[in-house]
């Protein structure tokens, strides 16, 4: 996993923005932005959030904490209106160990159903 400092400048860079942009983002000076950005100093919370409101991923992103950038409430917003991550999860969870393992040989078929069915369309060797 990557570092906070690898992440936050990666997330300026993929935007082709400056420090100078980003530290008035978040209220601070370009030299100070930088110390975040080479780990000098610590990112106070008020910074966490702002970089992760400014750029539209969740904290635990931005901390190396998961690979999903959008955390639980982007998720959600992908999930049927009935549901919430939170829901189907803790359903699953409470599933035996066999009713697990279920589940997710279910979402590993679903998901070479779908390659398979984009290759096919696409043109391309079948998997």
């Amino acid at each position: 996993m990557k570092t906070y400092v690898e992440i936050i400048r990666g997330l300026r860079e993929d935007r082709d923005l400056k420090q100078y942009d980003i530290a008035e983002v978040v209220g601070t000076t370009q030299q100070h932005y930088s110390r975040y950005e080479t780990g000098e100093s610590e990112m106070p919370l008020r910074v966490l959030n702002a970089l992760a409101n400014h750029y539209g991923v969740s904290t635990d992103y931005i901390l190396g904490r998961t690979d999903c950038k959008e955390g639980v409430a982007g998720l959600n917003n992908k999930v049927d209106a009935e549901q919430t991550l939170g829901k189907i999860a803790s359903d699953i969870l409470s599933l035996d160990a066999s009713g697990r393992a279920f589940v997710l040989e279910a979402v590993y078929l679903q998901k070479l159903k779908q390659t398979c069915t984009k290759k096919k369309e696409a043109g391309g060797p079948r998997a």
